[in-house]
């Protein structure tokens, strides 16, 4: 089989190797489509430190390659981008490590054309939902977690801070639950076309920022805020400062490079929590897309070859203006 291999910091090669064996208890899988991101540029790129070489590819589907236990050949499958880390047993535990792995990150990920996975590994997908929306369902399901833990409810302004994929998704459940998002951003163009994804209010993040949220809420703060922290150059501390006095605030994504000042949380009692990583509720979040709690017809989806790969991954990396709604999908088959 093929598999795709960064050997070193924008050095994308592909090697033959031979098939993974088969083993009890796991599932043969042909993966047929991967998501190419920014994180996914970074680390090719070398701004996001990792061990080579790593395959890429965090988000992907597939097919059953053969027959198995209740899965018959075919079946089409959503594989996890987290996976639980291997038990340490009785060795002494590293607490400075994570608990769980990120597929092309801190683990191989998908990028290759066969893989053998256990159950736990992967979810069943439904004929409703094409793979390019199944690859989107780990951003469902970590805008579901933010919202759940936001406590968010029927009526409240809630304020998104950051226009990116994640941040739309965000906003397409809160209004879905009946509350009334407001997405702030610095960039006025990612705001525009988050208006066609449905956001009816969208505002640009500047020195007039409070006033403006006040002309939507009738002069009051937001009843909650959530942070996205993949949306760059937004400023995290604008969540705390548009939050009325026991809201709650959560930063959604990764935590690199945030800085926080923690004088207003303190000030207004603000509850604080953060969310990442996401791989126990995609059933939900199927869930969700199925019955059209989110909708991506605005977004383009691209689809290149494998061997062409490299080539995309380098186009995040150079593209600082790049069109926020072409979501570029790699096929393998």
């Amino acid at each position: 089989m093929n598999e795709w291999k960064l050997v070193a910091a924008g050095d994308l090669q592909r090697t033959e190797t031979e098939n993974p064996p088969r083993e009890e208890g796991k599932v043969r899988v042909r993966v047929t489509k991967v998501l190419v991101n920014g994180t996914d540029s970074a680390i090719f790129g070398g701004a996001l430190k990792v061990r080579f070489p790593i395959v890429p590819g965090r988000y992907a589907v597939g097919i059953v390659a053969e027959d198995a236990p209740h899965l018959p050949k075919g079946t089409r499958l959503l594989l996890h981008a987290v996976i639980d880390a291997p038990d340490t047993g009785t060795s002494p535990k590293d607490f400075t490590e994570d608990d769980f792995l990120l597929c092309g990150r801190t683990t191989d990920g998908y990028l290759r054309e066969l893989i053998s996975v256990p159950p736990e590994r992967f979810t069943v997908l439904p004929d409703q939902l094409h793979d390019e929306h199944a690859l989107l369902m780990h951003h469902v399901a970590l805008a579901k977690a933010a919202i759940d833990r936001l406590g968010a409810v029927k009526g409240q302004h809630i304020a998104v801070i950051g226009a990116n994929l994640l941040g739309i998704l965000l906003c397409q459940l809160l209004i879905y639950q009946q509350a009334a998002p407001i997405l702030i951003d610095v960039r006025p163009e990612r705001l525009e076309f988050a208006r066609t994804c449905g956001i009816y209010y969208a505002i640009t993040a500047d020195g007039d920022l409070l006033s403006k949220v006040a002309s939507i809420t009738g002069g009051r703060l937001v009843s909650g805020a959530v942070h996205i922290t993949t949306a760059l150059r937004n400023d995290v501390n604008d969540a705390f400062a548009l939050c009325a006095q026991h809201a709650n605030v959560v930063l959604c994504g990764f935590g690199d490079g945030i800085s926080l000042d923690a004088a207003i949380p303190f000030r207004k009692q603000l509850g604080f929590c953060c969310v990442s990583h996401r791989s126990d509720n995609l059933e939900a979040a199927i869930n969700l897309a199925v019955r059209g709690a989110v909708d991506v017809s605005a977004f383009r989806f691209r689809t290149v070859k494998a061997e062409d790969a490299a080539g995309v991954l380098e186009m995040y990396r150079t593209a600082t203006d790049r069109n926020l709604g072409e979501i570029n999908v790699v096929s393998l088959f």
